[in-house]
């Protein structure tokens, strides 16, 4: 799903221009629609509309603009049908929105019906209708996308990282997709890849990522995926991810959807699972599993009750053996933190972070998607998605701004249990190709997905501090007393505000802990004060000092923690570093190496 603003008027200024000429000395004219490009919409509501392009022949499908005069009319459609972008006007008064949707003869009817004035896009129209074939030499990977792994692929590779990471990883089977209840030789388990060090004693906060619920979205499995492999490959080499693991645990589900996504790397537009209940026999049959969650179920208008629409929220909530499995797993995983009336807030120490990975439309969306109403903890997510936003530029917003949504994986996340939940849909089409994969998104999105690890622990509170940034030693290898010194930038001001503006403050302190951050109790923590390196807290953004002491630290690797402080009090998310104390005067380091994504340098 998408949104963005029009900014294609579609016709040339002479030729608007001389209509409006001509129109003024009584002449009538009648305005052609132009090839390839969206017709400009009437110019105020009282004018006469364009009428829409002639019924196409067939039935389809066909990748259309919908053109809408108000934007109740794409609320209404939302609930039987997902549009893949929501173009909002320009100039409301002068302008028609518009959605990009891909439509069969029965629902091209239906939006006309509904008022809607249809143009064909013949490009997408003819992606639509075109199989995956493989390239040529393309020996793996989604036909014609070697960049995106199958299912089988995916599952592999998950394996692969725990046969040779059995420390940092395991991999779990916590249900079954829908063809293995009916055949257990058909469909597959579905499975969890967590992460965590398990010689470092819990408990341990914990981040959850699911992918590619919706089966035609490409990119959100294989970023997922990558990120598994990115955390694993980095451990002991990244001083950040090496700290995370060994203090948080990331669950990945890496494809939630794996029967209907077999029917997408055949290049079908798949969203659901293949429940052959419901519109038995079509390539319309199954359940839309986001639409299929027991939190506020069918509620709100958010979804459909026929079984052959594309957001058919199944007979009964949490239907599908899919949605069970999921439910089950998160359910175990986080503590149940909120009161089930709608308007009870979780805890500010509420623990736990859930990211559902979809495409497209570069959004951050988080709860309420069911109602306009703000979630009572709005304020702290809106922080939190306003700081994701920034990490991966994409736009932040409440999901209702979209359109409803009811029945979802972030809505019974955060509304069940009350863990900060968040959806991401990733990039700019469902089929995105492989450099804008490779080349924007994954580089885009790992650092959200490390900073949602980062805050896992408090993430109603954390975000509302500070980022810590460039932490580097002066020397990351030191004989045991010698001063190692520490810089690190304190920032305040990591939010985008497309949709408001985030309160930033200047910086008002500064610490860092050696190997002991503040939340271990088996040990006494200590915090070493950082300075100010023009000598005065007074800026939203510093530089920051300290010289560390390694007199009585042990031969080896030793992690420091960094992070800052606002003036409103609010502690932000720790950075760290390495430094290595050796005996005598040779350093031996491990090569650091550059991760998908993340560049790590030692100065």
């Amino acid at each position: 799903m998408s949104r963005s603003k029009m900014t294609v008027q579609g016709r040339p200024w002479w030729f608007v221009l001389g209509c409006l000429v001509l129109g003024i000395v009584g002449l009538g004219v009648l305005l052609p629609d132009g090839a390839g490009m969206a017709a400009s919409p009437p110019s105020t509501q009282a004018e006469t509309p364009v009428p829409p392009t002639a019924t196409p022949e067939g039935e389809g499908p066909w990748v259309v603009r919908a053109y809408y005069a108000d934007r109740q009319m794409v609320n209404e459609v939302a609930a039987w049908i997902e549009p893949w972008e929501v173009v909002e006007p320009e100039r409301p008064d002068r302008d028609q929105g518009y959605i990009v949707v891909g439509v069969n003869r029965v629902e091209y009817d239906r939006l006309l019906q509904a008022g809607f004035r249809l143009e064909i896009d013949e490009r997408l129209t003819a992606r639509l209708n075109q199989p995956n074939v493989r390239l040529v030499g393309q020996t793996a990977g989604i036909p014609g996308y070697p960049c995106y792994r199958t299912v089988e692929e995916t599952l592999a590779a998950a394996q692969a990282i725990v046969a040779a990471h059995p420390h940092l990883a395991t991999w779990t089977d916590i249900g079954n997709t829908w063809e293995r209840t009916q055949d257990p030789a058909q469909g597959y388990d579905i499975n969890v890849l967590r992460l965590t060090n398990s010689a470092v004693p819990g408990p341990k906060p914990k981040l959850f990522v699911m992918a590619s619920v919706h089966a035609r979205e490409y990119t959100p499995a294989e970023l997922a995926t990558r990120f598994a492999e990115h955390c694993v490959s980095q451990y002991g080499l990244d001083p950040d991810v090496t700290w995370l693991l060994d203090h948080t645990e990331i669950h990945l589900l890496l494809q939630a959807n794996a029967d209907g996504r077999k029917k997408a790397e055949a290049g079908l537009s798949w969203r659901k699972n293949t429940d052959n209940n419901y519109c038995a026999d079509t390539d319309q049959r199954g359940v839309d599993l986001n639409r299929n969650f027991e939190f506020r179920w069918g509620c709100c208008g958010g979804s459909s009750g026929s079984p052959c629409d594309e957001t058919y929220r199944g007979p009964t909530a949490a239907s599908e053996p899919e949605t069970q499995a999921i439910q089950d797993y998160v359910r175990a995983l986080f503590p149940d933190q909120r009161e089930d009336d709608l308007d009870a807030a979780a805890p500010i120490t509420a623990t736990g972070v859930f990211v559902d990975l979809h495409s497209y439309s570069e959004l951050v969306l988080w709860p309420w998607g069911s109602t306009s109403a703000e979630a009572p903890n709005g304020s702290a997510l809106q922080t939190l998605g306003r700081k994701f936003a920034y990490l991966n530029g994409y736009e932040p917003e409440q999901a209702w701004a979209l359109y409803p949504t009811d029945g979802t994986t972030d809505g019974f996340a955060y509304g069940e249990l009350g863990v900060a939940a968040y959806t991401f849909e990733l990039g700019t089409t469902f089929f995105q190709n492989c450099s804008a994969f490779e080349n924007t998104i994954l580089l885009d999105n790992l650092p959200a997905l490390i900073y949602a690890a980062k805050v896992a622990r408090t993430p109603y509170v954390t975000p509302a501090g500070p980022d810590a940034l460039e932490v580097t030693l002066s020397s990351v290898g030191v004989i045991p007393g010698q001063t190692a010194h520490l810089t690190a930038t304190i920032d305040d001001a990591r939010y985008n505000n497309e949709n408001g503006n985030e309160p930033v403050q200047s910086i008002a302190a500064a610490e860092y802990y050696v190997d002991v951050p503040p939340w271990v109790t088996t040990t006494v923590p200590i915090a070493y004060p950082m300075g100010a390196v023009d000598g005065v807290y007074d800026e939203s953004v510093e530089e920051v000092k300290a010289s560390i002491d390694t007199t009585g630290l042990s031969a080896g690797r030793h992690v420091v923690f960094v992070r800052g402080q606002d003036a409103d009090g609010h502690w932000g998310a720790f950075s760290a570093a390495f430094v290595h104390v050796v005996q005598g005067h040779k350093v031996f380091l491990p090569t650091i190496v550059k991760g998908q994504g993340m560049a790590v340098t030692v100065k």
